[in-house]
């Protein structure tokens, strides 16, 4: 996927009209004003960096958000490696998206819906001038695809059509009953799931050719090309009933119509992310936990022959997460990134020993990255006073390529984000960030918002935080804890919680509070809390258990954990970890204790959540209003009509921004004389 080819004069002279200048920019001195709500329209969210074969150019994408539209939009761009210059290629409302580099560096290719081209289709854009051509039909969308090494060929993953999308009729268009046979029918934003399967198919360039390779009533996905361009590894779970097993193997297959797949990995737990080694012999991937272990899987690093035979694990006793493997161009090495304890570097990790030397780290997230064969590397990089935006990473330090967010963050007076740590209960040491207002004053007491990521397998990090300035902004100090069940501190830090929900997590969080109040800069009687999804579920649990806090806010959470059996997507989860409630009624119960206790809450609760919601279905926040309501406690239930578990609608967004510094300076802030 490398080439030798520059960008044309021509191509130069057709997208003058959109050429700037961008200079890397000395650091911004601080600004004048607090984050507000209404600055989620000018926050612009740099994605996706790629580098061409040659190293010259970097495509990217860069997402903006529209207040009269009410929607957001993703345009692709590029800059020069020296960045110097910077063209935006697409304008569409529609938005366009994962840009991929041809490897002889004729086309960039891209996905996007534009002129009613269903599903998302990839287009074409021809170096030499001129517009994107549309390459592909599927009647299924495009979900990945992958350029083949000599540039001839499109691998794509797409779903099978839906039989009605092509009715003619008002009748055949009229709406059918949905049948559900499967273990695990439903899905957040899919909604019920039927057999409509995603798989492989190959497209023809420039012509449009299309067959299809893989088929069968499995999902196939992350299709990797041999780099003599004869076959494909990819992902698929064909074992058994797939909905049942939490499992998924690297499988090759012929790079033709119809070719039966050969299965390559035999652990029974989940193995993805399949790359070929340069010279084709080995593909390394990611192995997963054991499969009970679904919600607090760590991946490792993984290598075995192409042509099948016994793994070997690299780094085995790294113990930390590792994602987004790729070959150095010499086969020796693989770069990866690596999650660590409230950052995410950029390691390099040999392919003999193991060995693992980081060589992007410091308390910053790496959250994508490209190695051009010429072993340049682009990275996306966000620290935690910085959006994200992308960086060349050379000689060891990183050099600005977009500025997209300067112009705001310009005028941002930020806070102060600290990391701190403390013992919990059990002696274990528990790290957090703490945030605090950009004027804050020693000596002087704060209110305090105790703020919980979801997951539980993620962790609050070094990146730029919308929700934690702007709570900083208004005034709050502000504790994000990675309690146990967090990512970034090995797999018995996350699966301590296992079949215990509400427990150590809890501990971990109120050993938070009690350790910033022992610092005397927060006010014991102005404490806040809340959080989304399992940060929703971990805000129950909390004032189920003390009525220290005198404001919460619990957004797409759950309490009757019980109701949630058969409601949500987590049945695979529920009957591994918990057992099925007909058969271990105690746990379920004790799980759900925050509604059993419902009658011990006495904090101020504003609960939340998407109407459509399949992932923690709106009920779980309906019932604990329902509770509260009835028991005499303030409380209030936002409905955000047509949203998932993710809230997109801007406007909602901002809704829901504004929603929380009002509930929370109602009971939190001393009222203005």
């Amino acid at each position: 996927m490398r080439a030798r080819a520059v960008m044309s004069i021509l191509a130069l002279a057709l997208f003058a009209p959109f050429l700037t200048s961008v200079l890397p920019s000395a650091a911004a001195a601080q600004g004048s004003r607090g984050l507000v709500p209404g600055d989620i329209y000018r926050l612009r969210d740099v994605g996706d960096p790629r580098i061409a074969p040659d190293g010259a150019w970097v495509a990217y994408t860069v997402t903006t958000t529209d207040s009269i539209k009410d929607r957001s939009d993703s345009d692709v761009w590029m800059v020069s490696w020296d960045g110097t210059r910077t063209l935006r290629l697409t304008s569409s409302p529609e938005g366009e998206g994962s840009p991929r580099w041809s490897p002889d560096n004729r086309y960039l290719a891209f996905v996007s819906g534009r002129y009613e081209s269903k599903g998302g289709q990839i287009w074409l854009l021809d170096r030499a001038g001129g517009e994107a051509v549309r390459l592909t039909n599927l009647k299924g969308g495009v979900a990945d695809y992958a350029w083949s090494p000599d540039g001839t060929r499109i691998a794509v993953v797409s779903r099978d059509p839906d039989p009605d999308a092509a009715a003619d009729s008002a009748a055949a268009r009229a709406p059918r009953p949905i049948v559900v046979d499967r273990y695990r029918f439903k899905r957040d934003r899919d909604g019920y799931l039927e057999h409509r399967r995603s798989h492989i198919h190959l497209v023809d360039v420039p012509g449009g050719k299309t067959v299809q390779v893989t088929s069968g009533d499995y999902d196939d996905s992350t299709p990797r090309w041999s780099p003599d361009g004869t076959r494909l590894a990819f992902v698929s779970s064909r074992e058994g009933e797939p909905d049942r097993e939490n499992n998924s193997d690297i499988y090759v297959v012929d790079a033709r119509e119809g070719a039966s797949p050969t299965r390559l990995t035999r652990w029974h737990g989940p193995d993805d992310t399949p790359e070929w080694s340069p010279d084709g012999s080995e593909i390394a991937y990611l192995q997963g936990s054991e499969p009970r272990l679904s919600a607090y899987r760590q991946k490792v690093l993984a290598v075995m022959p192409s042509t099948g035979g016994s793994p070997r694990i690299l780094a085995a006793s790294l113990d930390r997460d590792v994602s987004r493997p790729v070959w150095a161009p010499d086969g020796r090495s693989l770069w990866a990134l690596v999650t660590d304890d409230r950052a995410q570097h950029l390691a390099r990790i040999d392919a003999r020993d193991g060995g693992v030397t980081r060589v992007l780290e410091g308390r910053r997230v790496v959250g994508s990255f490209d190695v051009s064969a010429g072993g340049r590397i682009v990275a996306r990089v966000a620290t935690a006073s910085r959006p994200y935006e992308a960086f060349a990473f050379e000689d060891g330090s990183l050099r600005a390529l977009t500025q997209a967010n300067d112009s705001l963050m310009r005028e941002l007076s930020l806070g102060t984000t600290e990391d701190i740590s403390f013992r919990n209960k059990d002696g274990l040491t528990v790290g957090a960030l703490l945030v605090k207002p950009a004027d804050f004053t020693p000596g002087k007491k704060y209110p305090l918002l105790l703020r919980i990521h979801g997951g539980p397998n993620g962790q609050d990090q070094h990146a730029f935080a919308f929700e934690r300035e702007l709570f900083a902004a208004r005034g709050y100090l502000v504790l994000a804890v990675n309690y146990r069940g967090s990512s970034g501190r090995g797999q018995e830090w996350r699966k301590a919680i296992f079949a215990d929900w509400g427990n150590k997590e809890v501990q971990d969080l109120l050993a938070g509070v009690d350790h910033v109040l022992s610092l005397g800069i927060a006010d014991p009687e102005r404490l806040g809390i809340g959080g989304w999804s399992y940060g929703g579920i971990l805000t129950d649990y909390t004032i189920a258990t003390t009525t220290r806090f005198r404001a919460a806010t619990s957004g797409a959470g759950s309490a009757l954990q019980t109701t949630m059996y058969g409601t949500d997507q987590y049945i695979y989860q529920y009957e591994n970890e918990l057992g099925a409630p007909w058969t271990n009624p105690k746990v379920w119960e004790k799980v759900s204790y925050p509604f059993w206790h419902a009658d011990r809450i006495k904090t101020p609760t504003l609960f939340l959540g998407g109407e459509r919601d399949f992932n923690v279905p709106i009920e779980g926040s309906e019932q604990m209003y329902q509770a509260l309501r009835s028991l005499g406690v303030e409380t209030q239930l936002i409905v955000y009509p047509g949203q998932f578990h993710g809230i997109s609608r801007p406007s909602f967004v901002r809704d829901r921004y504004e929603r929380y510094l009002a509930w929370y300076d109602r009971f939190l802030r001393p009222a203005t004389p």
